[in-house]
């Protein structure tokens, strides 16, 4: 199977705290490098984890508050400086294209590679990149401003021949495609052998759900349903669950219901509040709820 790792670059919010950075996220599928979010010093961030950035190809940012975004001029200007070639595309919301282009042109930059820009619709769930392996999509959070999920959803495998078995029962070569679609083989008497005696189940495709700012609405779990892994923010303790209404935020809680709502396979938390040196009091508050729950350790990378 092809790898499929995320590696938690930041997971602070709002402003950068003892060692805790602003969030960003990179998702390594079969070695395509895809970044969610881009605050402040995630190029620092990957550089300090010796990740080779330049084969970022796609940035997805959740909405326009800074410390999802405001890493990411720093990041193309560098792609800039170090003569990238390949083109970068990038996925936000509609305003985002004229901040870029407004800080290219202040500081006098024609960029030697091409920018495409894909506006999101943060309204409803839309697809916004596939290739021969991977789906990825955009669903509605319910933030201050428009926000945006991502889903990263592996295609389903082709079955695999097994070999012995239709070699046993004479199958020919020339059927194998319609094996692997799951079809069922007719012998030549009219003996039907079952897709499942000639081929081998090569596994359940993987997702990985990012649930950046947003408050808990019970449309949610239903976007993400059956992922394997989750990231969901968790800004406040659920003494504090007043102040993340206001705010528009989530608490550990909440991330932890979205996670058993939606049958997720494993739930990361991030997005910390300042206000919390001791992060195991918000693990234990979620894993009350949700068991399968981890921190968004920065640095360390969860394997689908």
């Amino acid at each position: 199977m092809k790898e499929f790792s995320v590696t938690i670059l930041g997971s602070s919010a709002a402003l950068p705290y003892k060692g805790r950075n602003l969030t960003s996220q990179l998702v390594n599928y079969g070695g395509s490098l895809f970044l969610i979010d881009c605050g402040e010093g995630t190029q620092m961030q990957l550089m300090k984890y010796r990740i080779r950035f330049m084969r970022i190809n796609h940035i997805f940012i959740s909405h326009l508050h800074g410390d999802h975004f405001y890493g990411l001029i720093g990041l193309v200007s560098t792609f800039h400086l170090l003569g990238r070639r390949e083109p970068l595309h990038i996925y936000g919301p509609a305003m985002l294209e004229e901040i870029i282009r407004l800080q290219l042109q202040a500081s006098l930059t024609n960029l030697v590679y091409p920018i495409s820009f894909h506006v999101v619709n943060h309204s409803a769930p839309v697809q916004l990149f596939e290739d021969e392996r991977i789906v990825i999509g955009g669903f509605p959070m319910q933030h201050r401003i428009p926000t945006t999920g991502f889903l990263f959803a592996e295609k389903a495998f082709p079955r695999k021949i097994n070999l012995e078995a239709t070699e046993t029962y004479g199958v020919p070569y020339t059927f194998f495609a319609d094996l692997k679609s799951g079809a069922d083989y007719v012998t030549d008497k009219g003996e039907t052998i079952a897709n499942e005696v000639l081929t081998i189940d090569p596994g359940q495709p993987r997702s990985f759900a990012s649930c950046s700012d947003t408050g808990f609405f019970e449309a949610l779990p239903g976007y993400i349903n059956g992922c394997d892994l989750m990231y969901h923010e968790a800004t406040f303790m659920n003494d504090l669950a007043a102040v993340a209404r206001e705010k528009m935020h989530s608490t550990a809680g909440d991330a932890a219901k979205v996670a058993e709502l939606a049958k997720a396979g494993r739930l990361l938390i991030g997005h910390f509040s300042a206000r919390y040196e001791n992060l195991g009091l918000l693990l234990d508050e979620a894993r009350r709820i949700f068991p399968a729950t981890e921190l968004a350790e920065e640095g360390k990378t969860y394997t689908l």
